[in-house]
C-alpha cells in the first residue's frame, strides 16, 4: 500500500517515541529530548520517507535514516541558535537560552552522535554509500553556515553568492535527504540525480520564500515577527538585490539604515520595506522563487517512476511551500 502524506508522518512519529534516551546524565539528554520534541514540521524525514516510497522502498526499513537526518537537523539548531543568540525557537526558550551555551554545545554533540549511531541501523549493505552521503550533506551545510556567516563581514555579496550559500545551508539537507531515501529504495543512478536536484530547487524556493515572508509575511501565519533580516541587516535575496539596483538615492537611503546603530525597529523596517516596494523586490523575489520551484517540479516529472508513486512527493513540495502571506 501506498501511505499518505499524514500516515507517513504518523509512522515517523510512532517509531520517534519508541526510541530510549539515557537518563543520565539529565543535563546531556534533557535538552535532546526537549528539542526533539519541541514541533517541528519533520519536513526532512518525510522527504526522505516518500522519496523512498515513490520507488517502492519499505518504509520501515528506511525510518532509522529518517531519524537520523531529524536529529542531524535538530542538532544544527541547537548550534544555530547559540551562533545567533537566539533566545526562542518554535515558540519556546531556545536550549541555549534555557540551559546556556555550554549544555547546548554538548548536547548537539551528542544528537550528531546520535545521528550516526541511528543511520548504522539501515541495511548493512547500503551503510557504507549512505553514510558517505550523510557525511556529505553534513559537510555542506556546515559550509553553509560558515559562508552565511562570512556575508556578515562582507561589504558586498552577490546574487550568485547567495544562492550558491543557501543551496548548501538550507537545499543540502532535503537533497541529502531525498537522495539517501531513493539510494535506500534502489532507485537508479540517473534518478537518483534527478531527485537531488528536484529536492535541491525546492530547497532554494522554500529557503527565497523565507526571505520574502521575514518582509511581507502575515506574523500570525509565517509564526515569528517579521523584520528580522532587515532589522539585523541579513544579506538576503532582498537586500541583495536592492543594493544592486536601487538609484543613488535609494541605496544611499538604504546604506544609512544599514549603518544605524541604535534606531526604531518599527522605523526602519518600515523605510526599507518603502524602497523594497519602490525597487519592486517582492515582484523580483516572487518571479525567482517560481521559478525554482517550477524547476523542481520538472526533476520530479522526470523521474522514472508512475505518477501515482509521485502524488505525494507531488503534495509535500505544495504543503511546504504554502505558507500564506
Amino acid at each position: 500500500m501506498l501511505y499518505t502524506n499524514e500516515q507517513m508522518l504518523d509512522l515517523f512519529e510512532g517509531y520517534l517515541s519508541q526510541a530510549e534516551t539515557p537518563a543520565e546524565p539529565e543535563l546531556l539528554y534533557s535538552p535532546i529530548v526537549y528539542s526533539m520534541s519541541g514541533g517541528g514540521k519533520r519536513l526532512r524525514p518525510l522527504l526522505l520517507l516518500l522519496t523512498a516510497q515513490a520507488f517502492g522502498g519499505d518504509a520501515s526499513a528506511v525510518m532509522p535514516a529518517a531519524v537520523a537526518v531529524e536529529v542531524f537537523h535538530n542538532f544544527t539548531l541547537l548550534h544555530d541558535d547559540i551562533m545567533d543568540n537566539a533566545d526562542m525557537r518554535r515558540g519556546k526558550p531556545s536550549v541555549y537560552k534555557r540551559w546556556g551555551a555550554n549544555v547546548a554545545i554538548l548536547s548537539g554533540d551528542a544528537m550528531m552522535i546520535c545521528a550516526y549511531k541511528t543511520l548504522s541501523k539501515i541495511n548493512p549493505d547500503k551503510l557504507p554509500r549512505v553514510v558517505d552521503m550523510f557525511s556529505s550533506m553534513a559537510l555542506q551545510v556546515c559550509e553553509g553556515q560558515q559562508y552565511d556567516m562570512d556575508f556578515e563581514k562582507k561589504r558586498k555579496v552577490s546574487v550568485v553568492d547567495y544562492i550558491q550559500m543557501i543551496e548548501s545551508k538550507t537545499s543540502a539537507l532535503l537533497s541529502g535527504a531525498a537522495t539517501i531515501g531513493a539510494v535506500l529504495a534502489d532507485a537508479g543512478e540517473e534518478d537518483v540525480r534527478r531527485i537531488h536536484r528536484f529536492a535541491t530547487e525546492l530547497g532554494l524556493a522554500f529557503q527565497l520564500q523565507d526571505d520574502l515572508l521575514d518582509v511581507y509575511g502575515d506574523p500570525a501565519v509565517f509564526g515569528k515577527a517579521i523584520g528580522g533580516d532587515i532589522t539585523s541587516n541579513k544579506k538576503t535575496y532582498m537586500l541583495i538585490n536592492a543594493l544592486q539596483l536601487a538609484d543613488d538615492r535609494q541605496r544611499a537611503e538604504l546604506e544609512r539604515w544599514i549603518g544605524m546603530k541604535e534606531f526604531d525597529r518599527t522605523e526602519k523596517i518600515a523605510a526599507v520595506t518603502a524602497i523594497y516596494d519602490e525597487i519592486g523586490i517582492r515582484r523580483l523575489c516572487e518571479e525567482k522563487i517560481n521559478s525554482c520551484f517550477a524547476e523542481s517540479g520538472k526533476y520530479l516529472d522526470m523521474v522514472g517512476v508512475a505518477d501515482e508513486r509521485k502524488e505525494s512527493l507531488r503534495r509535500f513540495t505544495a504543503g511546504m511551500m504554502k505558507r500564506e502571506k
